[in-house]
């Protein structure tokens, strides 16, 4: 026997249905609308913080000092210390710690605290969206995969997409034209789009694929299928010992690495007997980020990981993280992504405007829905701008991450309201006879 439902509970029920299908849109609008705003990393770290150090080189000498200088802070042992080279987009020399980052001045003397935790919140918002680590990686990573699909689709649901590419109606009532403007933008930027999206997901989800050939392959130890790629560490050994010979290091790839760029020193473990030093290095004219040069805590050279010119799978897993985020070519190429990531972001946001008019057609009237997706769309640049201007007002300090959500919570919740009052207030009133 059929379940008999009051219409109004069978109609709330579509509303909520419908509902629950709007927050996958609205995460990859989120993801995208964050991740172009991301482009531009390094030079949001420098209009945060502008009175920082700047530098197109420093000597090995003042790097040692300035790891010496850091390390002397430190109240205990830190599992790695990461000093950052300038270069061309972000022209400063920075140490972090587990418990400290730094600016170094030129000559190797720490010049102030990094201040830079929108620059950070931003990235958290577009790699995790601020959720931890593990889960909000495989989400975002999951959404990369929902973006493959929704291009391949899109391709196949529009056979002649590509012979209309710079077809444009006019636009009407019957959001003819929104939908051109949105397959137009699809064909256009449908490499970008893949690109992005494939990057995308291998990066969010390799770490639910690296328990996976754990499990099949390397007996549930994970840190071996990452090991195969990067390259593994030596058996720690906590004894103290004292602090590598950077200096040394440095001198071996000016000598004899002369045509690469270094990046960043590693020192792993450092202070102990186990410690040893990586330098990644870019190569020129590679989307790879670098290869790892392995030395002593004396110096001395014993090798690179295979990044450069390694397996096919350790150059492509290398060359995942550039291709997504623009991080080769220069300004050009973080313009490109730009250009490409506004209209990824656009195509999301008509998408669910279109699907919204499609339903209003049939007669599925969701005026609620409709104020609470165009209030996620403007109310979310709005946010970012808002916690910029909370990032200068209250400083480095400012709570972003609860700004943002409650923010963006509060904008779509008030929409929600509002356009539901103005709905009852349209209903007309029945009037009683008898």
């Amino acid at each position: 026997m059929p379940l008999a439902l009051d219409p109004s509970t069978v109609k709330r029920g579509l509303s909520a249905h419908a509902a629950i299908g709007l927050i996958g849109g609205a995460l990859l609008y989120l993801v995208c609308l964050s991740g172009t705003v991301l482009v531009l990393y390094e030079e949001w770290q420098r209009f945060e913080q502008p009175a920082a150090p700047e530098m197109s080189e420093i000597s090995p000498s003042a790097v040692q000092r300035a790891v010496q200088a850091v390390m002397a802070r430190e109240e205990g042992p830190t599992a790695h210390l990461y000093v950052h080279f300038p270069s061309q987009d972000l022209p400063r020399t920075t140490i972090s710690t587990d418990t400290q980052a730094v600016h170094i001045g030129a000559d190797g003397a720490i010049a102030m605290p990094e201040e830079n935790a929108w620059s950070e919140f931003l990235y958290g918002l577009h790699y995790t969206l601020n959720l931890p680590t593990l889960i909000g990686i495989t989400i975002v990573g999951a959404l990369g995969v929902m973006i493959a699909a929704l291009a391949v689709s899109g391709v196949i649901a529009h056979p002649k997409i590509f012979r209309d590419a710079f077809r444009l109606r006019s636009r009407n009532k019957s959001g003819v034209g929104l939908a051109d403007w949105h397959n137009r933008l699809s064909v256009w930027t449908l490499p970008f789009s893949v690109a992005i999206a494939l990057t995308g997901a291998i990066i969010g989800l390799a770490s639910v694929a690296a328990y996976g050939i754990a499990a099949a392959k390397y007996d549930g130890d994970t840190e071996a299928v990452f090991a195969s790629l990067f390259g593994d560490e030596p058996e720690a050994d906590a004894a103290p010992a004292a602090l590598p010979d950077v200096t040394a290091a440095m001198r071996y790839m000016e000598r004899e690495y002369p045509k690469i760029a270094p990046s960043y020193i590693v020192l792993h473990d450092p202070g102990t007997a186990g410690q040893h030093v990586q330098i990644i290095g870019v190569p020129d004219r590679r989307l790879i980020f670098g290869e790892y040069y392995e030395f002593t805590a004396g110096g001395v050279f014993t090798g690179t990981v295979g990044l450069d010119d390694g397996s096919l799978g350790q150059q492509a897993a290398a060359s995942t993280y550039n291709l997504h985020f623009g991080n080769y070519g220069g300004l050009v190429v973080k313009l490109a992504y730009i250009v490409f990531g506004l209209a990824l972001t656009a195509i999301c946001a008509t998408g669910t405007y279109i699907w919204l008019g499609k339903r209003r057609r049939r007669g599925i009237v969701e005026p609620r829905l409709a104020a609470m997706w165009s209030a996620l769309v403007w109310g979310a640049p709005a946010a970012l701008v808002l916690t910029l201007a909370a990032r200068f007002a209250i400083g480095n300090s400012a709570p972003f991450t609860a700004i943002f959500w409650i923010a963006l919570a509060l904008a779509i919740g008030v929409a929600g309201l509002r356009a539901g009052s103005a709905k009852l207030e349209a209903t007309p009133k029945q009037v009683p006879t008898g």
